[in-house]
């Protein structure tokens, strides 16, 4: 599911936390993050996820990065929540 997706690391964690972008059926994007990331796209395709993903099913998986800690994960998740859409998409596409 990962393999051929643009992604890069932010170094070692145990266990690692993700930072996720994920496009929405409708060309929307959701930016989220999680310490199971194939778990958690099962979960927003399921209408387990987020609010928003709910309604805006079915989600896919166009960007990661893994990150150091939570912490880590929470401040970039902030970062990018933060840019305009086609920032966002120049990240992931």
């Amino acid at each position: 599911m990962l393999d051929g997706l643009k992604g890069k690391s932010h170094g070692p964690s145990e266990p690692p936390w993700f930072l996720y972008i994920v496009e929405c059926n409708d060309g929307s994007l959701y930016t989220g993050i999680t310490n199971d990331i194939i778990k958690r796209i099962r979960k927003h395709n399921e209408g387990k996820g987020a609010r928003y993903t709910r309604t805006h099913r079915p989600v896919t998986l166009v960007y990661y990065e893994t990150c150091e800690n939570r912490s880590a994960a929470l401040i970039r998740e902030a970062e990018i929540k933060s840019w305009p859409t086609h920032k966002k998409r120049d990240l992931a596409l």
